[in-house]
């Protein structure tokens, strides 16, 4: 038996090959980065806690019918996915104002938005993941016109069914970033994960600014208990998971 290669390490995750070249092994980190890895630290158990969250949210969302590249949880850090080649884009949906939306436009923290608004951001380190214009996205040629219809249509969609599925777990889906991938047979799929890590989560139960966030934004804002925080949202995940399993 080969001994897998690693494909790619990232600031989250680590990417291996498999037996299978159209399948992929990722294993999830402790590392926690903020503001493009200028601040960096580790949230313990951060890994098998974003592996098991996005585990249960991707398999939900292909039970809705989102094509996605997750076929099992391997292990508490494991995911096995197709292989996909990642789109460096990242598509962020904002249905509450928070982060850089309220930096870069003067809006108060917790508006909510009249309409769910779909961004685009270039998957770039080195600039900055800058915000990218229409015109923007047709210079640089990422992906064609009817790909980025396909990917605001598929953020929106899932957007709703997260919403919907947060609320049932007392929690406010106020933004989240998603990546996407092509598969070898340029099959459009959801990537990556869906995690504290890549969402802004508010407990619904909660009234105070600070004690309601569920999120990296602790990490992000030293606002302390991150670990308890991302073991909330699992539980509440989870449980509702099983719910929707016993009904």
């Amino acid at each position: 038996m080969s001994t897998p290669a690693k494909l790619y390490e990232g600031k989250a995750k680590i990417v291996y090959s498999t037996q299978n070249e159209q399948e992929y092994l990722t294993y999830f980190k402790d590392d926690a980065t903020a503001f493009n890895a200028l601040k960096k630290g580790t949230i313990q158990g951060k890994g098998e806690i974003n592996c098991t969250i996005s585990s249960a949210l991707l398999k939900l969302l292909s039970d809705k019918g989102i094509e996605t590249h997750f076929l099992a949880q391997k292990s508490e850090r494991e995911m096995l996915v197709k292989a996909v080649k990642i789109i460096p884009l990242e598509v962020v949906v904002r249905n509450i104002a928070a982060g850089s939306l309220c930096k870069q436009t003067g809006l108060k923290e917790g508006l909510e938005l009249p309409f769910p608004l779909v961004e685009f951001y270039l998957k770039n380190d080195d600039l900055g993941d800058p915000l990218l214009t229409s015109d923007r996205l047709s210079i640089l040629n990422i992906a064609s016109d009817e790909q980025i219809e396909q990917l605001k249509n598929n953020a929106l969609k899932i957007n709703q069914y997260l919403q919907d599925f947060f609320v049932s777990c007392d929690i406010t889906l106020v933004d989240f970033k998603l990546e996407f991938g092509l598969d070898a047979h340029g099959n459009l799929l959801l990537a990556d994960e869906i995690s504290p890590d890549t969402c802004r989560l508010w407990d619904c139960l909660e009234q105070d600014a600070e004690k309601r966030v569920l999120d990296k934004d602790r990490f992000r804002r030293d606002l302390g208990k991150v670990e308890s925080a991302y073991e909330q949202v699992q539980k509440r995940v989870l449980t509702q998971i099983e719910k929707l399993g016993n009904t």
